[in-house]
């Protein structure tokens, strides 16, 4: 049985910065590096990443059933491989290949601090460029992403399973970078997290079963999902608002600052 205090601690944290340029993956693994906290678990990462599906497929719900109707035939134009959801799919790929060859490693090597403080300051250092780039964007309105941009944004994908890069952080940088405004670079991300997240579900679950030795109780599970999911839905909503008016300096300024703070604990521990 984990820990409330743990429990909702870890799943308010996943909520909140699985949507946010800043890491969820970093800010799941310093409080056990930094407070001697023991793993919360598999079976508590599913949890909490169901509840960051829902939050995401709750929020873009007019989005997913206008891709879902992209599939079927319904007007003299329509060509099942211009479908917009294909593009996801193939964005999808390299993080997905990234997975199955490194995971190990990644698991293994790349999880330590001198690594999330580098990669930290570094992509903060490369989002802040994106931010500067697009720092008089205030359009709104949604760019037809190209195909060959969305394999770029999934190979910056990919880099994101190493802790402290942030998924949502490298895709905004390179869709940014590439000339698309800041609505359609986050309305990419966000919904190409989709399949990412059902992988990463599929993949602990598997990892959880063939282990087999892990409980945790129905009520501690079902928590974390809500807490997770109420907090990444409201995470969702309120960026996209800052996004548009504010834009992305102020996650600039926090990465370079928590890489800072990391790198001042590497030194004087």
């Amino acid at each position: 049985m984990l820990d409330w205090m743990q429990l909702i601690f870890l799943a308010l944290i996943q909520g909140l910065s699985e949507f946010l340029p800043i890491s969820s993956s970093a800010h799941l693994v310093l409080p056990a590096q930094l407070l001697g906290w023991t793993d919360q678990g598999l079976l508590f990462d599913v949890s909490v990443h169901v509840g960051t599906l829902l939050a995401v497929l709750i929020y873009f719900r007019s989005d997913l059933v206008r891709l879902m109707q992209e599939l079927l035939p319904g007007n003299d134009s329509w060509s099942l491989w211009d479908a917009e959801i294909w593009k996801f799919g193939v964005a999808t790929v390299p993080a997905v290949l990234m997975g199955l060859l490194f995971s190990d490693v990644i698991a293994s090597q790349l999880r330590g601090l001198q690594v999330i403080a580098a990669t930290t300051l570094v992509f903060g250092v490369l989002l802040g460029l994106a931010a500067w780039r697009s720092s008089n964007d205030c359009a709104t309105d949604i760019q037809p992403v190209t195909w060959r941009d969305a394999v770029l944004i999934g190979m910056a994908q990919a880099m994101a399973l190493v802790p402290g890069v942030s998924r949502s952080g490298v895709t905004l940088t390179v869709a940014l970078l590439l000339g698309y405004n800041r609505a359609t670079a986050a309305r990419f991300a966000f919904l190409m997290s989709i399949p990412i997240i059902v992988g990463a579900m599929v993949f602990m679950s598997t990892e959880w079963l063939g282990e087999a030795a892990e409980t945790v109780p129905v009520v501690q599970l079902l928590s974390a999902m809500m807490v997770s999911a109420v907090s990444a839905y409201a995470t969702i909503a309120i960026f996209l608002g800052l996004l548009t008016r504010v834009g992305l300096m102020p996650f600039v300024v926090y990465r370079l600052a928590l890489g800072i703070a990391l790198v001042l604990v590497i030194v004087l521990a």
